[in-house]
């Protein structure tokens, strides 16, 4: 057997035929490559220079229910007491029927949360964690309900620049979709990583996928025969 062929575990599965076991492990060796890649990116990752110094501490809304209003809380108060990083999903709304500007909630951020709902009381183990969205707060939580969420920390950015200053906002107004990471370092607020995959050049038919590792749907998907499929874009209602 060559070292092409060379099987890479005794796993075998009900009735597969040795075709089937060279091109799984074909594809195996793949996924390992792929898997090394994918460590590799993180500790470069991890080992970034701090990036640019917050120059304004900006000023947020969230829901206060212990008061039933909204309250005001700085970027620098996300930050809890032996937790140095803040991840920070910026929540599109965007234009609907009417077409008005931030009129409805966006679909795949939507789908985004409703999975990071559920993980967040596990992140929040190691850092700070929060959603923002341009919309006034009582919006945001107005949808945040109708999802069933109960953990992600909402914000609303609606009275302040963070959207346009960290590109989750075009010059005309419409919202993107960017995940942004800050740390805080000597009693100091650096941004240390966003989404850039947003902005970098596509390959043919292929979407940016800059958020696709907080998005489990696609995940799942590309394990199938099928793929990703040409109508797979997630609803906000399904009946």
């Amino acid at each position: 057997m060559s070292a092409s062929t060379e099987r890479l575990h005794d796993v075998r599965f009900p009735g597969e035929p040795d075709d089937y076991r060279d091109a799984r492990d074909e594809l195996l060796r793949a996924e390992i490559d792929l898997r090394r890649q994918i460590e590799a990116v993180a500790a470069g990752r991890r080992e970034l220079p701090l990036g640019g110094e917050l120059r304004e501490d900006y000023e947020f809304e969230e829901w206060d229910p212990a008061t039933a209003h909204a309250r005001t809380v700085r970027l620098s108060e996300l930050f809890e007491d032996g937790k140095d990083t803040l991840f920070l999903y910026s929540f599109m709304f965007r234009p609907g029927e009417r077409g008005l500007p931030l009129e409805v909630a966006c679909p795949a951020c939507t789908s985004i949360i409703d999975a990071m709902d559920g993980e967040v009381r596990h992140v929040t183990q190691h850092i700070n964690f929060a959603v923002v969205t341009k919309v006034p707060i009582d919006r945001f939580g107005a949808h945040a309900r109708t999802r069933g969420w109960r953990h992600a920390r909402l914000l609303s950015s609606a009275g302040n620049s963070y959207n346009p200053d960290y590109h989750a906002e075009d010059d005309d107004g419409n919202q993107l979709p960017i995940a942004s990471v800050f740390v805080r370092r000597d009693g100091r607020i650096h941004h240390q990583w966003s989404s850039e995959l947003m902005f970098a050049p596509r390959e043919p038919g292929m979407d940016p996928r800059h958020v696709d590792f907080m998005w489990p749907l696609w995940s799942v998907l590309d394990r199938t025969p099928d793929g990703r499929g040409q109508d797979s874009e997630p609803k906000l209602e399904y009946r």
